[in-house]
């Protein structure tokens, strides 16, 4: 059986190219210093180099002060504050204001002097949230997988590159070792350069996973003109290969988002989990609109075709423009 993944996930991905880059939310770490003083830093994503009018409120006893010399780095600016009260924090309310008007998540992760760990996920339609007394392994578990199912679902060149995965194998039992090699191998760069044993920069990392997913529809074309090669035999040590690649892409938004500074194996871990159980999502979207569609009208022969051009086009754009950002 041959994956044809056709208009839908062309449109799919196209209409939504505007989202190529990586899940951004902001990012606030707290660390309790004496009893009754905190170092607060707050990162805020830009957008189009304008910063997001975001910002956290605490109830009226706490008195917040900024600090000078905020930092821009990587599409992020850097605010820190010194919060002071004599009352403690937990039990307290927390409020990111105008969050509510934004797409942005928020992570929060506590540090207090009692060893007590928070990593709660703040949702833009819930702006205010009360810090509980106790934290816990489940806040881990639920704010990093939901925040690796939302990275995965909104990076469409990760998306992209499974979708022309998907048009090169033939077979059940092939598109699950493909998919699992490609799973298995960008988990290995993400776990070593979350441990900083291997990092490469930003950059260039983009503008390959642009390229990967060029080869693979290129590949995919190929294939429909009878010309085989590596990939058509092996699709699985080709999707591992990549994968090495796109798991540096992964960490790089995983070091964006942030990570507790404690338990960040946990965190990794479950951040891992939830890219794979978004990419699942997204196959079986794609597996399921493609039966149903089957079912209703009959499929063009060149479908697949078209979806491959598409799928090139759209990382050939990519490709460029990642490019031109890396010298201009």
């Amino acid at each position: 059986m041959r994956m044809k993944v056709f208009c839908f996930a062309l449109l799919l991905i196209w209409g939504s190219s505007g989202f190529a880059h990586e899940i951004r939310p902001a990012y606030l770490q707290i660390n309790q210093v004496t009893e009754h003083e905190y170092n607060l830093l707050w990162k805020v994503p830009t957008n189009n180099n304008l910063v997001q009018n975001i910002r956290p409120v605490f109830e009226p006893q706490f008195s917040l002060s900024p600090l000078p010399n905020h930092m821009v780095i990587n599409g992020f600016v850097l605010f820190q504050y010194r919060l002071n009260a004599d009352t403690e924090l937990a039990g307290t309310t927390l409020t990111i204001e105008n969050l509510n008007r934004t797409t942005i998540d928020t992570l929060i992760n506590i540090k207090l002097l009692n060893g007590s760990q928070y990593s709660l996920l703040m949702k833009p339609n819930e702006n205010t949230l009360s810090i509980p007394s106790e934290g816990s392994i489940w806040q881990i578990i639920t704010s990093y997988t939901k925040l690796g199912i939302e990275h995965i679902l909104e990076g469409w060149d990760h998306l992209a590159f499974v979708a022309a995965l998907m048009l090169i194998v033939r077979g059940w039992v092939t598109l699950f070792k493909t998919i699992t090699a490609f799973t298995l191998a960008h988990s290995i760069t993400l776990g070593l350069a979350t441990f900083g044993y291997v990092s490469l920069p930003p950059p260039p990392v983009e503008a390959l996973i642009a390229l990967s997913i060029l080869l693979i529809a290129a590949e995919s074309i190929r294939i429909r003109h009878n010309q085989h090669s590596l990939t058509t035999k092996w699709p699985w040590l080709v999707a591992f290969i990549f994968g090495l690649l796109h798991g540096f892409g992964f960490a790089g938004a995983l070091k964006d988002i942030g990570l507790p500074q404690v338990d960040v194996p946990a965190a990794l871990l479950f951040f891992n989990l939830g890219v794979e159980l978004g990419q699942l999502f997204f196959i079986t979207a794609i597996l399921g609109t493609v039966a149903i569609t089957k079912h209703l009208i009959k499929v063009p022969k060149p479908a697949a075709t078209f979806a491959a051009y598409g799928i090139g086009s759209l990382a050939c754009f990519w490709l460029i423009e990642r490019i031109e950002g890396m010298f201009f």
